[in-house]
């Protein structure tokens, strides 16, 4: 799929979008079918038993409008059990697409409607909630916009689904994970993708000014981007703007971002039609090219000073006079037998843990971690007692890094912090959303086999 075909395909979605805000006066609801596909990603061979909401295409881009109401019905002809999660989003707990806790997962042939309005702009993305290991792996990851009410002023805005598939020489899939990659990093893929194309180049106006949205979908890389020679700077991470300036991706400073986080990048193109600039991966093997943008047409001559400031989303202020204090330790499991997961899957093993507790599985019963009173402030202590790191994402809210025992760390605001091996970050959370919040992992594997379980706000 060239560039081209790749925003055909975006504008399909786009104008699906644009249908269903219409239809939604009349009480239909977008329709969002999941299905089997089969795609090249390689250049080499089509990979047969992949899952998308496109047939024979990547999940498609949806693109929303900041406290505009959404609808969605969500329906499943793959022959496996699934919910839809739409990572970030604050939104009712009925809508979070977590089996068991907020939904009954469907069936083959079976649907669920996903109703609500995004209270927050920015970048986010959506992907199943249940036999989570495998869908996502089978390529069900895809990005959600929601666009600010008034134009920034960007010429070009370009999301870019950062992922790896597992597949062997033949270009089929080999096993989504081992047990020993689960019990350390996780499995990594072997074909990297972006937009499901392997070093793609994405055209933009020469001298225009470009909306660059990283979001790493992967179930267990940790990405850590370059942007050598390029003029902008990062104006929104994990969808909110900043608070606190990060520096521009460098060899000295890259940009990390862990499984499941994001990060908007205003960038000037180079004025000369042809010239090219590239992201690129520091990665085991070296550097790796995850997208480039190629500059065309004549010179915009646009300055980045032209960009109207991202207003800030409506997130509840922490009152950090008398916060209650709840630490969660995250680590190895101290023994047990593995999640007995109904019928959302288990990968058979039991390595991770929670304050050393075990998930069982969405069909548990489990009680929750901590029980949190609705419009108090708290301060989470996230230790890690491992050697490995761990993207811990909370569903339903946001919070805000206060301080590092390894580390100066931003305080920008997010749904899923990175906690590099033996460190302590504490977050700032206002318990404003009621219901049973997921509080988990981001690499799949870990999720899966014990480092998970979810937070009650009353």
């Amino acid at each position: 799929m060239n560039r081209r075909h790749f925003l055909l395909s975006t504008g399909a979605a786009v104008g699906l979008g644009a249908a269903g805000l219409g239809q939604r006066a009349l009480g239909q609801p977008l329709r969002l079918t999941i299905q089997g596909a089969r795609y090249d990603l390689t250049g080499n061979a089509v990979t047969e038993g992949m899952v998308s909401l496109s047939a024979d295409a990547p999940p498609p881009v949806l693109r929303l409008r900041q406290g505009e109401r959404f609808v969605a019905e969500v329906i499943n002809t793959f022959d496996d059990y699934t919910t839809m999660h739409w990572h970030g989003m604050r939104i009712p707990v009925q809508m979070d697409g977590v089996p068991y806790l907020t939904q009954v997962p469907m069936g083959q042939g079976d649907s669920y409607v996903y109703d609500f309005t995004p209270p927050d702009a920015g970048t986010y993305w959506y992907h199943p909630h249940c036999n989570t290991m495998a869908q996502m792996a089978l390529g069900l990851t895809g990005i959600l916009i929601v666009e600010e009410p008034d134009d920034p002023g960007f010429d070009a805005d370009i999301p870019v689904n950062m992922r790896d598939f597992r597949l062997g020489e033949d270009g089929q899939f080999i096993a989504f994970y081992t047990p020993r990659g689960a019990a350390r990093d996780g499995t990594f893929g072997t074909v990297h993708t972006a937009n499901w194309q392997r070093d793609p180049v994405e055209d933009a106006p020469a001298g225009g000014l470009v909306r660059l949205r990283l979001v790493a979908t992967d179930t267990t890389r940790v990405y850590r981007l370059h942007l050598p020679g390029a003029e902008g700077r990062i104006i929104a991470f994990d969808g909110h703007p900043l608070n606190t300036p990060l520096p521009w991706p460098s060899a000295e400073a890259p940009l990390i971002l862990g499984p499941g986080q994001r990060a908007d990048i205003a960038i000037r193109m180079p004025a000369t039609e042809g010239t090219e600039i590239a992201v690129l991966n520091d990665q085991p093997g070296g550097l790796r090219p995850v997208i480039r943008l190629r500059a065309t047409g004549r010179d915009l001559g646009r300055d980045l000073a032209d960009l109207r400031p991202l207003p800030p989303n409506p997130l509840p202020t922490p009152d950090l006079s008398d916060p209650e204090v709840i630490e969660f330790v995250f680590g190895w499991a101290p023994g047990g037998p593995p999640s007995n997961d109904g019928y959302c899957g288990s990968l058979g093993y039991t390595f991770w843990s929670i304050n050393r507790v075990s998930w069982q599985g969405d069909a548990s019963g489990a009680g929750p971690l901590a029980t949190l009173e609705r419009g108090r402030t708290y301060i989470l202590r996230l230790r890690n007692e491992s050697p490995n790191d761990h993207p811990i994402h909370l569903h339903g809210m946001s919070f805000l890094p206060l301080a590092s025992n390894l580390r100066d760390i931003p305080q920008n605001w997010t749904d899923t912090a990175l906690l590099l091996k033996y460190e302590t970050i504490d977050v700032a959370l206002v318990a404003d959303n009621p219901g049973d919040w997921a509080f988990h992992c981001h690499v799949i594997e870990h999720q899966k086999t014990g480092l998970t379980g979810y937070l009650r706000v009353t």
